[in-house]
């Protein structure tokens, strides 16, 4: 087998090596190539998605209600929604 022998002191600074230029190409694109948004730009996608996430949430949370995803105890009277309708209706 023939091949050269790097010590391990050689091979350690080699990979600290790598991990330093790493970390510096890292810091010089968030720098100087990444565009980041506006104060107003950011507080306007905010608002936008907590809205979204508010809509949303109600509209699932209707449809639970309206499916009847909650259970109701046997024998006490409350909403089992639609298909609780159905299935009250279709069994005997």
């Amino acid at each position: 087998m023939s091949g050269v022998r790097v010590s391990p002191s050689v091979l350690k600074k080699k990979r600290l090596a790598g991990i330093r230029t790493y970390i510096e190409e890292t810091i010089n694109e968030l720098t100087n190539k990444v565009s980041w948004p506006t104060w107003e730009d950011l507080q306007t996608s905010s608002i936008i998605v907590l809205t979204t996430s508010v809509i949303l949430s109600l509209i699932i949370w209707l449809m639970d209600y309206a499916f009847g995803i909650w259970s109701v105890p046997e024998g006490e009277w409350g909403w089992r929604g639609i298909l609780g309708f159905i299935y009250e209706f279709i069994t005997p």
